[in-house]
């Protein structure tokens, strides 16, 4: 199976570094910024690396040739149309909530604003709407009374992220498809940058 991965910083990285683990081909990374950490974690194990012409667009020309899947780890960029139509499979990306709760950049900061006992991650299909496709794995943990967003991150979410996306890579790699439950949008909630 050949991927291409769409990232940054440390999520980016561990997730590279996952998927070298796990029997697939990383074809390309493409960042925002040339001197991300993934990229140069991508470049030093010889893989091939694309900056994004525009940071907030992957257009279908940035994708390798003959991708199977599109992963995004820590990409705050929208996969167009003719970037997903480059992939087999099409995208998937990881979001640190039980979407269609907390749509949006801010997921795991309005998780310990809004109080939430429990948060989760999700692996969904990319599509035109931020955070709106299907469901292709979730699963859920407790909030630790006091806990930070980034030490839920740390914690919890960041390695959920991790087993989630390599669980639903194993179903792609012997199905040749995803899993897909479309979310309910009687339950979506948004979850903007907050202002400090």
């Amino acid at each position: 199976m050949r991927i291409t991965l769409v990232g940054s910083r440390h999520f980016g990285v561990t997730t590279f570094d996952m998927l070298r683990n796990h029997g697939v081909e990383i074809a390309r990374v493409v960042v925002a910024d040339g001197e991300d950490r993934l990229a140069a974690a991508a470049r030093a194990a010889g893989v091939e690396v694309t900056v994004q012409a525009d940071p907030k667009l992957v257009v279908g020309s940035e994708i390798a040739e003959g991708t199977d899947l599109i992963v995004t780890a820590h990409s705050h960029a929208r996969i167009s149309q003719g970037a997903l139509a480059a992939a087999k499979l099409g995208g998937i990306g990881y979001h640190p909530s039980l979407l269609p709760r907390h749509r949006g950049i801010a997921a795991v900061e309005w998780t310990i604003r809004e109080g939430d006992p429990i948060a989760g991650g999700t692996v969904y299909h990319l599509a035109e709407r931020m955070d709106a496709g299907a469901i292709a794995a979730q699963e859920w943990c407790f909030v630790k009374k006091g806990e930070t967003a980034r030490e839920l991150w740390e914690r919890a979410l960041a390695p959920l992220g991790q087993k989630l996306l390599a669980q639903v890579i194993d179903y792609a790699k012997t199905h040749k498809s995803l899993p897909a439950k479309p979310q309910d949008e009687q339950f979506a909630t948004r979850a903007p940058a907050l202002s400090h």
